[in-house]
């Protein structure tokens, strides 16, 4: 309301100068009301800003908070539907939409009410003339509204084609290690340019209907004022259009342009928001787990003996299809270890699952007391220290602490590890082996002294030397957990005779309970199972025809032999645990073993602080948006869009500034003699004002619809340049950058880019060409103002230079901050379940506001400085307020200029890391698989001590080699550097006389094939996840399944090879998705083969099968095995032991033997072997 009472002040004003006999006093209070006026609507106004930013940041921090609230309860069948992904779009782009809504909310009352009393003041200048402006106002509601219906459809697909988007980009990077070892990194880039296409097509359609809207909206001030002034003067000659007139009416019409230019982004964002709010009240409509499911009741029945108790259960995964377990009766006794084993898919974790809560029970009951500790299959580890990841936030009692870190085996760990406990640990373990993943993980549950355990197979990840030593010392009857209730999967039959019971499971339900000595005497499947794998692996030499009573005499023969000495507490972790080690330390034992001087001494320090820090912290930039970086966006923009984008933009600026000037001149015309309008003049000046319209509306349709291109184009160039840089990023990138960071470029940043600089853009462009107008009309008629203008910009600059500078830092650190929420929430995501185990859900979503307070603290000072530099730059312009109009554009262009430059700085941000080069490509390689290495070394950063240090060795075609050595020796890093995820330090890999260094690596790792540790899926097609590049047919697909001993189970789905993958094949067990992995190596049929403890988690029959696969599949190719279990590879060609990055040994299994002071013969007599 406070704007109109300018115009009324300004008429006034205008009428005390054309009366010369008015007393000065007059012209000085108007004067000074005007002055007050704009500084109590500058205030006023700011206040407005700053109230509208605070609610919208508790909308942001609200939504953000349940968002991440409700996902911590999600069900099984819930998290199919709402993926990573999605959940993550609803944290970062959902929530920060409905930030920015409520700034603009209230333009939609404040909007008609400013248009209606625009007109009505109007009215009393021009009279009924007005009523033309209000029509062309009326004929533009509709097309805009239809515009605005529009932009909501396209908005809601938009952002399902984002979710797509991020989701897959996020099993990308989870997966990044399997995707860069099978070169599948162009078929997944495609996938994501597929949906980036569909996501380009829709925000095109949005920017045009943008730009129309935009068209409509930008040219209504014009046309309602020259339709207004048309009818005025053409109505009456003797309605003359003089100076209070004219100015006055255009002081309103000024008024009446900002709710009209600024429509098209309120309808933007509310219509944003509107979405964002319906996305996120479907996600939080989703299923949650049912927190009666499991009973908590240690009084319930016969709960004080029976800490785990299930009744008749049948559980499922999803409502909507078959259960997976049915008819489940298990009663576990207090201070019982309970052992439940069985085939690959027959529901051993999924037992585990239901007694967590974590399935939907059907039928039956679950009742568990006391308190509950977890140990996944797939070992869980944060961010963070190994201390803090042990700790789990509670209260560090050293005793007891180095007690269980001794029991886990992590002593030499720690020795090792440059900081010892204090050393971080990156997102998910990256920088640890697999069995340290688990030992860290082991150690937590028994640091939290819990009263039940549940351990998921916890020893298939380790050494066997390691796993006893683990089962005596933490799990067994003799160990830390001996008077707590402990139920252990396990595909080990070495430990089965020393559980209290033994839980069968088959086809999802249990088919034999009872002690060791009971399922033996029984003769069953469990007896039978048993004695197929001795006399598979050949234990005493006897034949397949033996009794029953023979084969239990042999188990418990096997079984006592089992019980070895404790050789490796002595002598084995001595030289034990360096090969993830080196990753993040860099310590070799020849640093640990050698002398050093004083200054060394120091510098060692100083490197051993650095090495503890594996994470790299991301910095905020200082200083200005380095011009480049401008360039770099107008470059992805397009040189002749951006040229053609200025060329529309200055007619629309010259034409903006020739209708002011006409206009003013207009209003300065003399009538006639006769005190009537000169009609000749009146129609020359009508017609030229309508004229320059014309142009202006010209150039506004070329601006706007170029613009719209052009930054569609940056977008699409942007995003393309960003993946193929992440894509093609090492390792080592992966390793020190946390996934939610990269997460945040490709979520909110990206966002910023599609739709937060295109309307900035816009609006800066729009209020530039107000504020050079102005300037230049008021210059032109009223040259002294000059004088008032020259120190005004000098003021100007130093006051926007100051903000810009402050404005652009917070931004960056808002923007830096962010990284931290989404990262959080992926390690919860992940680690979900156990959260819950532990009820530890309370902490985590007190982190998770603490994370997002932090990040507030950045935003909040941002637009608090943005809305006082407003003020003060409005306080200083009402000094000149006679030109009211200067008031609007001037605190418009601040508006734009400021987010604009801000904005920018995203671009920035998604700088991608550096590229690798992919070289050039052969057409026929390998051919016989010839692998030689010369002199060669590597590390895995730079910085860090080599882990292969002048290796030289031959293989020759076809043969079997299995790679030994203490773990820390060099067995991975070897294989890596066979992919060049490791690159040369020195020397080369020469693979059938070529030198791997000088071909692409898509060449490459495309002609090697690996059978990972990890099994990665990524959610899609069984098909997919077996053939990206689809290049092979169905036939040979299913023959792959077969020798992968898979077919039954694909034939059982109801859609086959269609079948659905959830997201990181949550939907099969861990076990299977490793037969997954082998059958892609059984379709791939390269001539060199590298299995890397290929079949950790899958049973021992299945194990024997996979074996004889490999050997018989396999036997022309090249195959070599990094290998824990010595059995797999005694019939191997030969054996390269290492030590240190060095071969010590290099020999058959056979020659090695004879030699009792081999290393190999120690390895091979620890195990038991000889």
């Amino acid at each position: 309301m406070i704007t109109f009472v300018n115009p009324m002040i300004l008429s006034l004003f205008i009428a005390f100068v054309q009366n010369s006999s008015a007393p000065r006093w007059q012209g000085f209070f108007y004067a000074a009301c005007l002055f007050l006026v704009a500084m109590f609507r500058s205030v006023v106004v700011q206040q407005y800003w700053i109230n509208c930013f605070v609610t919208g940041m508790r909308l942001r921090t609200a939504a953000t908070a349940v968002v991440y609230r409700k996902s911590l309860k999600l069900s099984s069948a819930s998290k199919r539907m709402a993926t990573t992904g999605e959940i993550c779009n609803l944290m970062s782009v959902d929530a920060q939409k409905l930030q920015d809504a409520p700034g603009y909310i209230h333009m939609l009352w404040s909007t008609p009410l400013t248009i209606a009393l625009a007109i009505y003041f109007l009215w009393q200048q021009l009279g009924p003339s007005v009523l033309a402006g209000l029509a062309v106002m009326i004929l533009l509601v509709p097309v805009n509204g239809a515009i605005a219906q529009k932009t909501r459809k396209l908005q809601i697909s938009q952002m399902r084609f984002k979710d797509s988007r991020v989701k897959l980009i996020n099993e990308i990077l989870n997966g990044i290690k399997v995707l860069k070892l099978y070169a599948w990194e162009r078929a997944f880039k495609e996938q994501v340019n597929e949906i980036r296409g569909n996501e380009m097509k829709l925000l095109k359609t949005s920017q045009f209907l943008s730009a129309g809207s935009s068209l409509s909206w930008f040219m209504a001030p014009y046309m309602v004022s020259l339709g207004t002034f048309a009818v005025y003067v053409l109505s009456s000659p003797n309605n003359i259009l003089d100076a209070n007139k004219a100015f006055v009416s255009l002081s309103l019409f000024n008024i009446l342009q900002y709710p009209l230019s600024i429509l098209p982004a309120v309808l933007s964002y509310l219509v944003q928001g509107a979405v964002s709010i319906g996305r996120i009240s479907r996600f939080l409509k989703n299923e949650e787990l049912n927190p009666d499911g499991v009973t908590h009741n240690p009084s319930a029945g016969k709960a004080a003996h029976y800490p785990v108790s299930i009744e008749s259960g049948t559980f499922t995964w999803d409502k909507s299809e078959t259960p997976t377990l049915r008819n489940i009766n298990l009663r576990v006794p207090h201070g019982q270890l309970v052992g439940v084993v069985g085939q690959v898919g027959s529901g051993k974790s999924s037992l585990i699952s239901a007694i967590l809560g974590d399935m939907e029970i059907l039928e039956g009951s679950v009742n568990q007391a006391g308190s509950m500790a977890y140990v996944p299959q797939q070992a869980w580890i944060q961010n963070g220290t190994v201390q803090e990841n042990i700790m789990f936030s509670k209260t560090l009692f050293q005793p007891t602490y180095d007690d269980i870190i001794d029991a886990c085996a992590l002593t030499p760990d720690l020795k090792i590890l440059a900081g010892g406990d204090q050393t971080e640990i990156g997102g998910k373990g990256i920088n640890l082996s697999g069995g340290q993943k688990q030992r860290v993980s082991l150690a937590r549950s028994v640091y939290q002294d819990c009263d039940v355990y549940l351990l998921d197979d916890p020893l298939s990840a380790v050494d066997a030397h390691v796993g006893k030593h683990i089962f005596e010392r933490v799990i067994g009857p003799t160990g830390l957990l001996k008077h707590k209730t402990r139920i252990l999967v396990t595909n080990s039959i070495t430990y089965l005779s020393q559980m209290d019971q033994i839980v069968v499971m088959r086809n999802g339900e249990v088919s034999e309970i009872g002690t060791y000595q009971e399922l033996v005497d029984r003769r069953g499947a469990f007896a039978e199972f048993i004695a197929t794998y001795l006399v598979s692996n050949g234990n005493d030499g006897s034949s397949d025809e033996d009794d029953e009573g023979q084969c239990s005499l042999k188990i418990q023969i096997y079984l006592q032999n089992s019980r070895t000495p404790n050789y490796f507490q002595t002598n084995f972790f001595e030289d034990e645990l360096l090969r993830q080690l080196s990753r993040s330390s860099g310590v070799s034992e020849l640093a640990l073993t050698s002398p050093m001087s004083p200054n060394e001494k120091l510098k060692k320090e100083e490197q051993t602080k650095q090495q503890m820090k594996l994470t790299e912290e991301e910095l905020a930039k200082s200083g200005n948006v380095r011009l480049k970086d401008f360039l770099s966006y107008f470059k992805a923009y397009g040189g002749c869009l951006f040229t053609s984008t200025m060329w529309w933009y200055l007619m629309y600026l010259a034409t903006q500034t020739g209708s002011n000037i006409w206009l003013s001149m207009w209003s300065n015309d003399p009538p006639s003699a006769n005190g009537t309008q000169d009609i000749e003049l009146r129609d020359l000046r009508l017609g030229v004002y309508g004229g320059l319209g014309l142009i202006q509306a010209i150039g506004v349709i070329g601006q706007s619809f170029s613009a719209a291109v052009g930054c569609v184009a940056a977008s699409r160039a942007l995003h393309h340049n960003l993946l193929n840089n992440i894509l093609r990023a090492p390792m080592s990138f992966f390793d020190t950058t946390p996934l939610g960071r990269i997460v945040n470029r490709f979520a909110r940043d990206i966002d910023v880019v599609d739709v937060n600089i295109p309307i900035t853009l816009r609006i800066w462009l729009g209020t530039f060409a107000g504020v050079v107008s102005t300037l230049f009309v008021i210059s032109f008629s009223t040259p002294v103002f000059l004088a008032v203008v020259i120190p005004l910009g000098i003021f100007y600059y130093y006051v926007q230079r100051f903000y810009i500078a402050s404005s652009r830092q917070l931004r960056r650190i808002d923007s830096i901050l962010r990284s931290p929420i989404y990262t959080h929430f992926e390690a919860s995501l992940t680690g979900a379940s156990s959260i819950r185990a532990y009820d530890q859900s309370k902490r985590f979503i007190q982190h998770s506001d603490y994370l997002l307070d932090k990040n507030q603290m950045a935003y909040y000072p941002y637009f608090t400085s943005n809305r006082s530099v407003a003020m003060t730059i409005g306080g200083h312009i009402a000094f000149i307020v006679y030109f009211n109009t200067l008031v609007y554009f001037v605190d418009g262009s601040v508006s734009g200029w400021r987010p604009l430059k801000s904005t920018i700085v995203t671009h920035f941000f998604i700088k991608a890391p550096e590229k690798v080069d992919m070289g050039r490509s052969l057409s026929h390689w390998p051919e016989q698989g010839r692998v030689e290495l010369k002199n060669f070394s590597t590390r895995y950063r730079q910085g860090l001590n080599l882990v292969l240090n002048n290796v030289s060795v031959v293989i020759n075609p076809m043969e079997k080699v299995g790679i030994v050595g203490r773990t820390g020796a060099g067995k991975s890093s070897l294989t890596l550097a066979l992919f060049r995820i490791l690159e040369s330090t020195g020397g080369d890999i020469i693979i059938d006389d070529i030198n791997i260094g000088h071909l692409g690596l898509t060449q490459l790792r495309s002609r090697l094939t690996i059978i990972p540790q990890d099994p990665v899926l990524f959610s899609g097609t069984l098909r997919l996840n077996l053939d990206p590049f689809s290049i092979f047919t169905d036939e040979e697909i299913w023959n792959s399944l077969s020798q992968a001993h898979l077919r039954g189970f694909v034939d059982s789905l109801p859609t086959g090879l269609s079948a659905a993958i959830a997201e990181g094949g949550g939907n099969l067990s861990v076990g299977q998705r490793q037969l997954v992995c082998l059958a892609r190596a059984l379709l791939r049929r390269t001539k060199i083969l590298v299995l890397d403890e290929a079949t950790a988690a899958i049973d021992l029959e299945t194990d024997e099968l996979i074996q004889s696969t490999i050997r018989t599949e396999f036997k022309d190719c090249t195959v070599i095995t990094i290998a824990h279990r010595l059995n797999t590879i005694m019939d191997y060609d030969k054996i390269i032991m290492l030590d240190q990055g060095q071969i010590v040994e290099h020999d058959s299994p056979e020659n090695l033997l004879q030699n009792p002071s081999s290393l190999f013969y120690r390895m091979a007599k620890d195990a038991h072997l000889v």
